[in-house]
């Protein structure tokens, strides 16, 4: 089957994208490997009509309203390469078999380098979080602690001071100006220069020294890549962000390859499941715009191309 669009993805963004297209009644088929990135949480929170609800949840009631349209194909399994041009690409999947489609949509989300400590990545998710805005309520008030990743940690420590009190866990990560110092004392903040030996029980900090450091929650600032190879075997441009890699797009998130299009994490900063889903639906619309007026989409691209 030649389907209009083959959407790489299938978590908030790409689910999104999927739903305006197939309300105009395109074919199209969502190649899902089931890897969504938050779903190492056990709560989805700041999604409006979503709040606390369990993020597989929330992705698991989606698809099912996907599924009650005709045009729909949804395919678990993983893309493995991109042939091909607008209108003829080709996607074919780990098991070998090839699959045709007019557009492509990379919804394939990031992954998270995290700052490499014991006990850290067994919390992911759980008791160490990116986001305040998702997870920052729902420590009470408690001692919030921020792992020094990058110059960006500043910035986190600053923002959770309106969570609760904030301990800057430097780590030798992060370089402190005079000038941060006498930002973060100005907020409140405990800067704590002794080097993390490992994270026990739930987010207890074990320091070098032998001082054991216990919070109610703690943030570190990720950096973040494009998951998997396929982005970078198609040759689409990237860009690098306070937040890490991302696909570069155009307002009418056109990649540097014409016909390929990119949503959610893996193209726009920041990242939660709202600005996913909102990010998505506008995707799904732009490439919507590329299938009645298909003129538009390789000047543009190439005009971009040659930009860069």
């Amino acid at each position: 089957m030649h389907h209009d669009v083959i959407v790489i993805g299938g978590s908030y963004a790409g689910m999104a994208a999927t739903l305006q297209l197939v309300r105009a009644r395109r074919s199209v088929l969502v190649i899902d490997a089931g890897e969504r990135r938050n779903r190492f949480a056990s709560h989805s929170h700041g999604f409006l009509g979503q709040d606390g609800v369990p993020p597989g949840e929330i992705a698991a009631n989606a698809r099912r309203q996907l599924e009650t349209y005709p045009t729909l194909t949804w395919l678990e399994g993983r893309a493995e390469a991109v042939s091909g041009q607008v209108d003829e690409f080709t996607v074919t999947t780990s098991d070998g078999v090839p699959h045709q489609g007019r557009r492509i949509l990379l919804a394939t989300g990031v992954a998270d380098q995290l700052p490499p400590i014991a006990g850290l990545a067994e919390r992911w998710g759980k008791a160490v979080f990116h986001c305040p805005y998702c997870h920052g309520y729902e420590l009470g008030q408690g001692r919030i602690g921020i792992i020094g990743a990058g110059p960006l940690s500043v910035h986190q420590a600053e923002l959770l001071t309106d969570w609760s009190d904030v301990t800057l866990l430097v780590n030798s990560a992060v370089e402190l100006s005079q000038e941060a110092r006498a930002t973060l004392e100005r907020r409140g903040v405990t800067i704590e220069e002794a080097p993390i030996d490992r994270i026990d029980g739930h987010a207890d900090v074990a320091m070098t020294d032998g001082r054991l450091l216990p919070f109610a929650g703690l943030f570190t600032a990720t950096r973040t890549v494009p998951s998997g190879s396929l982005v970078e075997a198609m040759g689409c441009a990237l860009e690098e962000t306070p937040l890490g890699m991302q696909v570069r797009t155009d307002a009418e998130n056109k990649t540097s390859v014409p016909g390929v299009f990119a949503c959610g994490d893996v193209a726009r900063a920041p990242h939660s499941v709202s600005l996913a889903v909102g990010n998505g639906a506008m995707a799904g619309a732009q490439v919507h715009r590329s299938l009645l007026w298909p003129e538009t989409v390789q000047p543009v691209q190439q005009e971009k191309a040659a930009a860069s």
